[in-house]
């Protein structure tokens, strides 16, 4: 691969980690494009760190190769690569000023201080720290060191910026903040963003595209919208937000449509190009389905394209929304339905006869 002719900052190319036996990153291909939000994201130990590292010029692959801005990397250290990394301790300098922090790699290539000083108030302003230059570091909230960890790598002016969980320390109301702000802040200055996140909703909320890593391979590489709506896999599905699984079978198929009897929901026809890249419609055993896409018909003026009978085995209520678990017919599990409570909707208590709705355009195939 290669980023000649193309919009991509960075390619990845066969790229392999091994630590002694332990094989850590198994043949990488991907190309990430300039000025996008991209996020590598996985559970502990699926290898996304580790990435972010050598792209950063800490690790090196075993085998492989990663180039960007349509150079070489192979041999090149850290401090010579046009990224700057925003560490998950953020790694502030606790004797130094704010000011100072942010201006260290600056004072480090000999700039003139009148310089330094300019480009800090800059940084400082980007991340709504102006004023805040001779603030003692130790003085600082959380949000604030997260500030100063990402101006100290702004200053820099780097082609690409690299996140490693720098939200995971924040408590959820200012981590909602941070992610609203950090995304508003690379799309107005334009640069590459890689963040590495185990946090399914931080890297939805955030990201043009994701990658989804289990076990040192990309699993699905994706839009928001693609990995939530259309997994490949089962795997990939229950990382990503909730799925309810009901077993599957082809029983028609024609050149146009598939035609699938689904336990507890009957026989459906499809489009056949409903089915996820790769997947062969005799290997569908399952199909998938989001709690959102099913719905509790409370009244007679409910309708929807399809319904099913069930009973309520348990709801939980979340003040927005209640998330019921109905068995529907058949031996399988209840599945999760998720209701927004609006006003003058009721939450049903478990036992509860109901019908349910739901659509052919909802569901995923799955082998």
């Amino acid at each position: 691969m290669t980023a000649t002719d193309t919009n991509d900052i960075i390619v990845l190319s066969d790229v392999t980690k091994t630590f002694g036996t332990f094989q850590a990153l198994k043949g990488i291909n991907a190309t990430i494009r300039e000025g996008e939000f991209f996020s590598l994201l996985g559970p502990s130990g699926c290898g996304k760190t580790t990435l972010l590292r050598m792209i950063a010029g800490f690790d090196e692959p075993t085998t492989g190769a990663i180039e960007i801005d349509d150079k070489p990397m192979a041999g090149i250290s850290a401090n010579k690569r046009p990224t700057n990394m925003v560490f998950q301790s953020y790694a502030i300098f606790p004797h130094l000023s704010v000011a100072e922090n942010v201006g260290y790699g600056l004072k480090t290539r000999k700039m003139p201080k009148t310089e330094i000083a300019a480009e800090v108030d800059k940084a400082l302003e980007m991340v709504d720290l102006r004023g805040l230059g001779n603030r003692s570091a130790h003085e600082l909230s959380g949000g604030q060191r997260q500030r100063v960890a990402l101006a100290r790598a702004l200053v820099m002016k780097p082609k690409v910026i690299l996140l490693d969980e720098p939200l995971s320390a924040l408590d959820k109301k200012l981590r909602d903040q941070m992610q609203v702000e950090l995304r508003s802040l690379q799309q107005s200055l334009g640069i590459t963003f890689i963040l590495v996140t185990h946090d399914q909703e931080e890297a939805l909320i955030m990201s043009d595209r994701i990658a989804v890593m289990f076990e040192g391979e990309i699993a699905q590489l994706d839009s928001p919208e693609g990995l939530y709506r259309r997994p490949r896999t089962k795997r990939v599905a229950s990382f990503i937000g909730v799925m309810n699984f009901l077993s599957a079978k082809l029983t028609r198929e024609d050149a146009e449509t598939l035609t699938i009897q689904i336990d507890a929901l009957g026989e459906i026809t499809v489009p056949r190009d409903i089915a996820p890249e790769g997947l062969t419609p005799s290997e569908v055993d399952a199909i998938g389905i989001r709690p959102e896409m099913l719905t509790v018909l409370m009244d007679d003026t409910d309708t929807a394209e399809r319904t099913v009978e069930g009973s309520i085995t348990g709801t939980s209520y979340y003040g927005d929304m209640t998330y019921y678990e109905v068995k529907l017919p058949g031996d399988g599990d209840p599945v999760t339905i998720s209701m927004r409570n609006t006003a003058g909707r009721s939450v049903l208590p478990a036992g509860s006869k109901v019908s349910v709705g739901w659509g052919a355009e909802s569901i995923v195939l799955f082998e």
